[in-house]
């Protein structure tokens, strides 16, 4: 089984996707993009990126897979994300590393996650970016830290940094899940829906670029997509308070007599 690949969503980043994928090649040879029903330049950029999804320009001993995957119709950074697993499932890979089109990612970083993994293996792994730097959105902060709260009360557990989209996910673990939500909100219940079965959750430090204010791309819908979110939290804590603190109740409890 291979260890990791990368998975890059993108929506509309026609203008920072390629210099995403060539600093990811640095440090992967199988790289997959997900174009979500892209309405820029997005499908005439990938076309050019190799035959097959092999890339012209690597001529080394070592093969350098961009795979790519695209639909006509957007669907959602969830619903792109679950195509990217399936294929890295497909290729035999254990874990895989999401990285965001946007440019905001490090890919530097990704060394981080692969040295954290071997320490930790099978657990889900977060990006903790630094979120007090200049240029980072006030709204992003206050967003953030509600999230953290949320997954603190439903989970029992705490992460600095939930809604960064840098994860390497323990995909193998993953493959019988189904997953139900398609946008925004799908990290979320990943990341929560992960913790409720025992995976190890991991906080990785890394760094983040935030583009200034006129040059910032987002796709976040602020009333639509904050109301679902608050949908999810509100089913999820419900789903806590009657599923998952009896099951962690009984598992500490069997863990307690169990002889060493």
């Amino acid at each position: 089984m291979q260890t990791c690949c990368l998975i890059i969503p993108t929506y509309n980043n026609a203008s920072t996707l390629l210099q995403v994928i060539e600093s990811a090649k640095t440090y992967s040879n199988y790289i997959i993009v997900v174009n979500d029903g892209s309405t820029d330049d997005t499908h005439a950029l990938l076309q050019g990126m190799g035959e097959n999804g092999r890339d012209k320009g690597r001529m080394d001993e070592e093969e350098q897979i961009i795979e790519i995957v695209e639909y006509k119709i957007n669907r959602g950074k969830g619903y792109a994300l679950r195509c990217g697993f399936k294929r890295a499932v497909q290729a035999g890979f254990r874990y895989a590393i999401t990285l965001d089109a946007d440019g905001q990612h490090y890919a530097s970083d990704i060394p981080r996650f692969i040295a954290a993994i071997a320490e930790t293996p099978d657990a889900l792994l977060v990006g903790s970016r630094f979120l007090e730097q200049e240029n980072m959105p006030a709204k992003n902060s206050f967003a953030n830290r509600f999230s953290n709260f949320w997954y603190h009360l439903q989970t029992l557990r705490y992460l600095p940094d939930t809604q960064s989209g840098f994860r390497l996910y323990p995909v193998q673990k993953m493959r019988r899940m189904h997953f139900f939500c398609n946008r925004y909100e799908a990290e979320l219940e990943m990341l929560v829906r992960l913790s409720w079965r025992l995976i190890p959750v991991k906080a990785i430090p890394v760094s983040v670029y935030y583009a200034p204010a006129g040059e910032r791309v987002s796709h976040f819908r602020p009333f639509l997509d904050f109301f679902r979110i608050s949908l999810l939290n509100t089913l999820f804590t419900v789903v806590a308070v009657v599923y998952f603190y009896p099951k962690l109740l009984i598992w500490k409890l069997i863990k307690l007599n169990t002889p060493k």
